[in-house]
């Protein structure tokens, strides 16, 4: 998994990216907001990020609201790691929309466990295969159109976008049709 770390202290983003190196994580590390978001807004962001509240450039909290406002290809989980303790801070940054809130001195189990959490969230995430809005279907074939303009069958597509699998039947009435159509000359 790749890690964002975004930290204007270089000695504190060195000692966390070593520590996700050693667990074996692929570590990108920045050292302003700009840049943090300049990776989390470009073709490949990574699916975790681990940042700072207060940098130059784009604040953490700034960051988060970015992150969220932004249409995400796919997911990203967020941690917030920060001197600020109190309770209203803790509030503030998950409500930016950070998705788990850690202080520094950061303790490595604690930060360990913390991503953990973020793994099995994404892979949670990553499991969810959903369905909504229109299903442009032909009439006639009963094919349905995909995002990209080609024609599928039903149980392709449903498939690939829910969580189904199909066995085949025929229903009484299409029974007594196909034996009509096998014995007409």
């Amino acid at each position: 998994m790749r890690i964002l770390i975004a930290d204007d202290d270089r000695m504190s983003a060195i000692m966390l990216s070593r520590t996700l190196e050693q667990w074996g994580f692929q570590v990108t590390m920045v050292l302003d907001g700009t840049a943090a978001w300049d990776v989390l807004s470009g073709p490949k962001p990574p699916a975790l990020a681990i940042i700072d509240w207060m940098m130059p450039g784009v604040d953490g909290i700034e960051l988060c609201r970015r992150v969220r406002e932004s249409a995400q290809d796919t997911p990203l989980y967020i941690i917030l790691l920060t001197s600020r303790t109190s309770r209203k801070d803790v509030v503030e940054g998950l409500g930016a929309g950070a998705d788990d809130y850690l202080t520094k001195p950061f303790d490595p189990d604690e930060l360990r466990a913390r991503v953990h959490v973020g793994q099995r969230t994404l892979a949670l995430i990553a499991n969810i295969k959903r369905l909504s809005g229109l299903l442009p279907i032909c009439s006639y074939c009963k094919r349905i159109r995909s995002d990209q303009d080609y024609w599928q069958q039903v149980e392709t597509y449903l498939s690939e976008h829910a969580d189904v699998r199909f066995s085949h039947g025929i229903c009484p009435e299409c029974y007594v049709k196909a034996i009509d159509e096998a014995s007409e000359p």
